[in-house]
């Protein structure tokens, strides 16, 4: 399958997102990709309330990426925000296009390096894949890749590619962190895993916040932990050919799902 990641840099305006997520889909439909990937969060950036922010999942900005999708006849998973009954929210994937029509909840809040997701975000409970082109396809989100256990349940229900939107924060060592476990997910779940990240605020001239916003390096790593492609920390598009094969050849060369024990 034919895999685009848009590493955009979302804004407080959902409004202005969508116009990101409608030129980064029809690049994706251009390019030939079956399924396009945009980051977490790419309704609203993180650093503002979300509350006012978030809609249902059948509300107007949803509505407006499931028409998107289907002028662009593709595949469309893009992070946004809906009401959680507490009066948080959640912190959600929607996919949709193509005959898709599903989303995750993210399952771990990022209560790490000094920020509180759990504070104004209720956690998911459930794993969820969906279908591309004949392709199981996995969700997970941004602090989800520290997680294995969450990518092998995933590989074990039949994911042979492992999606991941993140806005991933800027710190000592997060670039090296972000590599090594997007490649490692990729290795515990021999799946393909294409971690689509926002964009680094700097290279656009904003400054980076408080809040977690991205570093870029949005990458596509195999089932035996090699990088498939990488872009850069400014936005772009990733366009990558997965050859679903190395999956199968994978997990009869090591097979890790088979042979894990715990």
């Amino acid at each position: 399958m034919r895999i685009a990641l848009a590493q955009i840099l979302s804004t407080p305006d959902p409004a202005h997102n969508l116009g990101l997520i409608e030129d980064g889909t029809r690049q994706a439909e251009e390019e030939g990709a079956d399924l396009v990937v945009f980051p977490e969060a790419s309704m609203c950036c993180f650093g503002v309330p979300l509350g006012p922010i978030a809609e249902p999942l059948d509300g107007p900005w949803a509505q407006r990426v499931r028409a998107i999708a289907a002028d662009s006849a593709i595949t469309v998973v893009a992070g946004m925000f809906t009401p959680a009954d507490d009066g948080r929210v959640f912190n959600t994937l929607i996919a949709t296009g193509n005959g898709v029509e599903a989303s995750y909840d993210k399952i771990h809040l990022y209560d790490a390096f000094g920020f509180a997701e759990s504070r104004t975000v209720a956690p998911g409970t459930k794993p969820v894949s969906i279908t591309v082109d004949g392709v199981t396809v996995g969700l997970a989100t941004c602090y989800d890749l520290r997680f294995p256990g969450l990518f092998q349940e995933l590989a074990s229900s039949g994911a042979s590619v492992i999606v991941v939107p993140a806005s991933w924060g800027a710190g000592p060592g997060k670039r090296e962190q972000w590599d090594l476990l997007v490649r490692a997910r990729a290795l515990d779940s021999t799946a393909f895993v294409a971690a689509c990240d926002q964009a680094d605020p700097v290279t656009a001239g904003r400054d980076p916040g408080s809040a977690p916003t991205g570093i870029g390096a949005s990458l596509a790593a195999g089932p035996l932990g090699a990088v498939v492609d990488q872009i850069g920390a400014e936005p772009g598009l990733l366009v990558a050919d997965l050859d679903i094969e190395q999956v199968h050849q994978a997990r009869r060369t090591v097979p890790v799902l088979a042979n894990r024990r715990f």
